[in-house]
C-alpha cells in the first residue's frame, strides 16, 4: 500500500494530507468546517483532481475501552463510535461526518480509524481510576482515559529519533486549542492530564481545564443553570478566552508586552497550570530526561516554553534563548549541560495516522 488520504476532523477545521509511499506530502487542504463538518459537495471539490488513496485514515478522538488500536471501519464500527460520541461532544460527530462523508466519495477505498485515546491505553489502573461509586465505573466505564494520543506517540517517538534513545523518561506537551500532557515511558503513556473527557486538565483556548465539580454542582443548585449551559460555557466560554478576552496565544504575547493586565493574567494562570502538570508527570515517569512541546503553542510561542523552563529549573530544566527564540521545526532548544533535554518538535499526526492505517490493513 503506497497512498494514504489522512482525514483530521477537529472542533472547527478539517486538515486533508495525501502522503505517498514515503510519507511525502503530495496533497493538503487546511479548511474551516461548519457545525455540521464538511458539506460532501464542498469535499468533492475540494479533492478534485487528487490521485485515488489506496486508503483514508481518520483521526477520531474517542476510542472507548473497546478501541485500543487503529481499527478497520465497517457498519459496526460506525455505530459503535456513534454511542461515544457524547464523551467527545465537540469532537466525535464532527469525526464521523468527515468519515461519512468521505466514505460516500471513496465507496471503495478501505478506511481505518485512529483513535486520539488508543496510546493512553497503557496508563497504569492508578492513573486511570476516579473515586467515584463502583457501580459508576462499572455501569458507566468511566475512567481516565487521556485524549491526543496521537500527537504525544508521534512527539515521543520523534524524541526517540532525535536522541537516539528509547529508554527515556519524556514528558510531552501538546499545547494548541486544545493542550495536555503525558508522561511516556520507554515509549509507553504511564499517565496523561486529559481524563473522561478532553475537559480535564490544563487551561486551553475556550476550556476551562480542571475545575472543582463542587462548582458545578454549585452552578446547578444556586444559580440554577442547566447542565447543558455549564457544559457549553466550560467548552467554548472558558479557558484563556475566558482570562484575556481572546483565545489566540499570539495577541496574549503581544498584550503582555504591553503590560495589559488580563492577558498577563491570563499567561501566569495558563503557566501555573502547565508548570504544576509538567511537574505532576515527571513525578508519574519517575523522573525527567526529556521535555518536548509540540502543538501551534507548543511550537510557535518561545515566551511560554522559556518562562515554563525558568519556573522548572528544580527539575534539571534548562533552555538556551538563543534556541528557544529561534526554533522551527524539529529543534533541540535546551541549554548546555541541562540535566533535562529540550525539544520542540512538529507536530505531525497525519504520519501517526497514515502508520496506524497502513498496520491496520496489513495485519
Amino acid at each position: 500500500m503506497s497512498r494514504v488520504l489522512v482525514v483530521n476532523a477537529g472542533s472547527s477545521s478539517l486538515k486533508l494530507r495525501l502522503l505517498g509511499g514515503d510519507d511525502t506530502v503530495e496533497q493538503a487542504a487546511d479548511v474551516e468546517a461548519g457545525p455540521d463538518g464538511l458539506a460532501g459537495d464542498d469535499l468533492t471539490a475540494l479533492l478534485h483532481g487528487w490521485a485515488t488513496p489506496d486508503a483514508v485514515g481518520h483521526r477520531v478522538v474517542h476510542g472507548g475501552t473497546r478501541f485500543t488500536r487503529p481499527t478497520v471501519i465497517d457498519a459496526q464500527v460506525r455505530h459503535a463510535l456513534e454511542e461515544l460520541g457524547s464523551l467527545a461532544p465537540l469532537h466525535q460527530p464532527k469525526s464521523l461526518a468527515g468519515l461519512d462523508a468521505v466514505s460516500r466519495l471513496l465507496p471503495d477505498v478501505p478506511a481505518v480509524a485512529c483513535f486520539d485515546t488508543a496510546f493512553h491505553a497503557t496508563i497504569p489502573d492508578a492513573a486511570a481510576t476516579y473515586a467515584v461509586p463502583s457501580e459508576w465505573r462499572e455501569r458507566y466505564a468511566i475512567r481516565r482515559y487521556g485524549f491526543h494520543g496521537l500527537s504525544h506517540g508521534y512527539c515521543a517517538g520523534r524524541v526517540a529519533e532525535l536522541t537516539g534513545r528509547t529508554d527515556q523518561r519524556v514528558v510531552t506537551c501538546h499545547l494548541g486549542a486544545g493542550a495536555s500532557l503525558a508522561a511516556v515511558v520507554d515509549g509507553r503513556s504511564v499517565d496523561t492530564t486529559m481524563g473522561f473527557t478532553p475537559l480535564e486538565g490544563l487551561i486551553m483556548a475556550t476550556r476551562s481545564g480542571s475545575v472543582d465539580p463542587g462548582l458545578v454542582l454549585w452552578l446547578e443548585e444556586h444559580e440554577g443553570l442547566a447542565p447543558h449551559e455549564i457544559a457549553t460555557a466550560l467548552e467554548t466560554r472558558s479557558g484563556l478566552s475566558a482570562l484575556a478576552g481572546t483565545a489566540d496565544m499570539r495577541e496574549i504575547v503581544a498584550a503582555v508586552a504591553r503590560d495589559e493586565p488580563d492577558a498577563t493574567l491570563a499567561l501566569d494562570v495558563y503557566l501555573h497550570r502547565l508548570v504544576g502538570g509538567i511537574a505532576s508527570m515527571a513525578a508519574a515517569a519517575g523522573g525527567l530526561d526529556v521535555l518536548a512541546f509540540t502543538g501551534g503553542v507548543g511550537e510557535r510561542a518561545p515566551l511560554v516554553r522559556r518562562r515554563a523552563a525558568e519556573r522548572l529549573a528544580f527539575l534539571g530544566v534548562d533552555v538556551d534563548e538563543a534556541r528557544n527564540d529561534a526554533a522551527d521545526g524539529d529543534t533541540d532548544i535546551g541549554a548546555a549541560g541541562a540535566p533535562v533535554a529540550s525539544f520542540v518538535v512538529a507536530a505531525r499526526e497525519d504520519l501517526a495516522i497514515a502508520a496506524g492505517t497502513r498496520a491496520a490493513l496489513v495485519g
